[in-house]
């Protein structure tokens, strides 16, 4: 079994989108707090935010971050949006 998947994270406030792997059996809520930080630092600044939201990127629904990537059905490819 995989430990890592490949999404990609949408940033609309800066109209950028980034690959990125995550674990999958780690909980949201740690994911989303490396996801903001590192994405701030790639993106010059241009993204800051402590209180950002992932999403699913098709459908806006906002992913429960007491939930891991396994749990909420992310597989490889899928499209998320950070806002």
């Amino acid at each position: 079994m995989k430990n890592n998947i490949l999404v990609e994270v949408y940033v609309p406030s800066i109209g950028k989108g980034f690959d990125v792997f995550i674990p999958i059996g780690v909980k949201f809520h740690e994911i989303s707090e490396l996801l903001i930080n590192a994405i701030t630092k790639i993106s010059d600044g241009l993204f800051i935010s402590d209180e950002a939201v992932l999403c699913d990127r098709n459908t806006g629904i906002i992913l429960d971050i007491n939930l891991s990537a396994e749990e909420l059905g992310i597989r490889d490819a899928s499209q998320l949006m950070l806002i």
